[in-house]
């Protein structure tokens, strides 16, 4: 009953997102929105909105090693297994602006997420929680990163074409049935999706910490996977890493600062190596960047990313 309860609420989350984004993107289009801020917003929050979905359900039921877990593991997941799959199918070309901007970003954010799990350590405090001021700071930053963003493409009027091409307009009767379906299907879905993860938590023995990092993370972080991986088969495997460094700082910044603000999330199954292999794995992809590929991350550097999550994977087994 909970592995159908996982299933079918993922399913439900997934065609939700897809249902709300369309939706969205075409009203917003109907009122003369520009393309690139639909892009930037709508479409952006809709590949993220299975870790956000899961997350605000864990938060508000309580499970905050699920609600945390969701987001760490999802972007381990990214980073290491998405990227590293991607580049078996085609090496990864890096451009200039990203492996000197968004990937440090994405090094910042992870650093930031580090220190404020560690109020034990640096603060003296009980036990280590995200507050609702730090889940405040983070909204900024994450502010602070859609102004970026803006400001950057804004000066790009190639990619403000490519994006008009892509969002279809519906009529609007349509448009509305999509928003409310999806977002009935992601609360329905979220739900359910929290409720079979713990429950096969429960029935294995297995701590929530260790489910959100692992089955949670892997479910919701599906929509990034296919898209990165139909992008290597139509031969443009660079837009995986702009997916995965996208991904990575809407789930921290996003995801996790509106999951604290509602309700402080307790660090007990989420520990410092699983912060410190969030941060090492965005540096490892930097370094493959800058250092080895020249500016490409090849099949064999791809090879050595999934090696290490799977390494990753087995501690947590081990020490669960």
């Amino acid at each position: 009953m909970d592995i159908l309860l996982l299933i079918g609420g993922l399913l439900l989350i997934l065609l939700g997102a897809n249902g709300l984004t369309d939706g969205a993107a075409s009203v917003a289009k109907h009122f003369r929105i520009p393309s690139i801020v639909i892009g930037l917003t709508i479409v952006a929050f809709g590949t993220s909105a299975p870790e956000f979905t899961v997350s605000m359900s864990s938060a508000l039921k309580g499970s905050a090693d699920i609600a945390i877990g969701n987001v760490v593991g999802s972007n381990i997941f990214n980073t290491l297994m998405i990227v590293g799959c991607t580049a078996l199918f085609a090496p990864i070309v890096i451009t200039r602006n990203t492996l000197q901007r968004e990937i440090p970003l994405c090094i910042l954010s992870s650093i930031v997420l580090l220190i404020c799990a560690n109020d034990v350590f640096l603060d003296g405090y009980k036990q280590n929680i995200l507050s609702v001021s730090d889940g405040l700071i983070l909204l900024c930053f994450f502010a602070i990163f859609l102004r970026y963003t803006f400001t950057l493409v804004s000066h790009n009027p190639k990619e403000k074409e490519e994006e008009t091409e892509e969002i279809k307009q519906h009529p609007m009767w349509k448009s509305v049935l999509f928003i409310v379906g999806g977002l009935g299907a992601l609360i329905a879905g979220g739900s359910f999706f929290v409720d079979g993860a713990t429950g096969i938590a429960r029935s294995l023995g297995v701590s929530e910490s260790v489910i959100g990092l692992t089955l949670v993370a892997g479910g919701t972080s599906l929509p990034e996977l296919a898209t990165s991986i139909v992008a290597a088969l139509k031969k443009n495997p660079e837009i995986a890493i702009g997916n995965v460094i996208g991904s990575n700082l809407f789930n921290i910044f996003f995801v996790l600062g509106c999951s604290a603000s509602i309700t402080p999330l307790n660090f007990a199954g989420i520990g410092n190596l699983d912060l410190l292999v969030l941060v090492g794995s965005s540096i490892l992809l930097w370094l493959f960047g800058i250092f080895f590929g020249k500016r490409t991350i090849t099949r064999v550097e791809g090879s050595i990313l999934i090696l290490c999550y799977i390494a990753y994977t087995s501690v947590l087994i081990y020490l669960s």
